[in-house]
């Protein structure tokens, strides 16, 4: 038994498989906050992977090898690592039951998974928290994924020598970041802008409800460069620099992201709406926080807060809550991509067992 005690407090280090890159990342705790002691991103051909599973693992092993023999600032020490899986490729739902035994509890949590999964159940690993209990009910988040997703990313970890401890959804890794930031004790909808789309969550002293909409960081831009006529390096400088932002292109913008802008601001209105018939009047959304590469897009703050008439603001972990001191930080715009790895990176040893 005192081996597991020991075994808890070996470091980890945090890897982000994206839609075309791989993001490394480790901290290690200095008080409330964390000092990065490495971290590296590497591109890969988005073809290695296909509905979420590692199709070409050799192919997908050499870009991470090319990431840590050339690519990592700092270091990473440890072989033992946390995955992230995107989140649109989960299933997490909340679930209110009555008090049951262990394995009434897997038992109802199955059950539930075959009405709401369009999923066989037995090509499902399935795993839950309770999060809230009461004299008569328990109130658990469940989170399902298909197991050739799972399987794959096993089979690389085992390639590359690594010992994977831990495997979550980028929603968690993104809210478990939050939680180390200000103002994270009120109701809140989390987006963190991905690629090619935005994972949503309401976070109230936990995760309540998760969902993922169309739309992200690359789409911005190919959209911007298909309405200007413009090459995708020409309409990343524009995204970067005015995006929604009052510019002579201002109105062509808008009307070009418009109709991906009102997919994601369906999905978040449907998620509100949810909670808040759910859980009434006492708990009512008091921010929105966004994360991720196309959080950095100038106007889009303001624009989500005069479309869902709440505060909008975008978190900056880096400052105060996860620092760069004794290496060189990525730069404004590329420190947005390591909010995944970061958040795995937090992930404590002592909770993984």
């Amino acid at each position: 038994m005192n081996s597991r005690y020991l075994y808890k407090d070996k470091p980890l280090f945090g890897l982000d498989i994206g839609f075309s890159s791989i993001k490394v990342m480790q901290t290690k705790p200095e008080g409330k906050n964390a000092i990065v002691a490495g971290y590296g991103v590497n591109r890969f051909d988005p073809k290695i992977i296909k509905d979420g599973v590692i199709v070409d693992i050799p192919a997908m092993a050499k870009s991470a090898h090319e990431l840590f023999d050339k690519f990592v600032i700092g270091e990473i020490s440890t072989r033992r690592v946390a995955m992230s899986i995107p989140a649109m490729h989960t299933f997490t739902r909340t679930i209110k039951l009555p008090k049951l035994t262990n394995k009434e509890l897997e038992d109802a949590v199955r059950m539930e998974a075959e009405q709401y999964i369009p999923v066989p159940v037995d090509d499902l690993y399935m795993d839950y928290s309770i999060t809230s209990t009461t004299e008569t009910e328990i109130e658990l988040l469940a989170v399902a994924v298909p197991k050739k997703i799972v399987d794959s990313y096993v089979a690389l970890a085992k390639v590359l020598g690594l010992e994977l401890v831990a495997l979550e959804a980028t929603i968690a890794s993104s809210s478990r970041l939050f939680v180390h930031t200000e103002l994270s004790d009120v109701p809140t909808v989390i987006i963190d802008y991905g690629s090619v789309s935005s994972d949503i969550t309401i976070f109230d002293h936990g995760i309540i409800v998760t969902g993922t909409a169309g739309g992200g960081g690359d789409n911005f831009t190919d959209l911007i460069s298909e309405a200007l006529d413009i090459s995708k390096s020409e309409a990343q400088v524009i995204k970067a620099k005015y995006g929604l932002s009052y510019s002579k292109k201002q109105k062509e913008i808008t009307t070009a992201l418009k109709p991906t802008l009102e997919q994601i601001l369906k999905e978040i209105r449907r998620m509100i709406r949810y909670y808040e018939e759910r859980y009434g009047d006492d708990r009512k959304i008091v921010q929105i926080v966004t994360l991720g590469g196309g959080s950095n897009m100038p106007g889009l703050s303001d624009y989500m807060t005069n479309a869902l008439r709440l505060p909008v603001r975008m978190s900056n972990p880096w400052d105060k809550h996860v620092m760069f001191k004794n290496i060189q930080p990525p730069g404004g715009v590329e420190s947005s991509m390591y909010i995944t790895a970061a958040g795995l990176s937090l992930t404590k040893p002592k909770d993984l067992f």
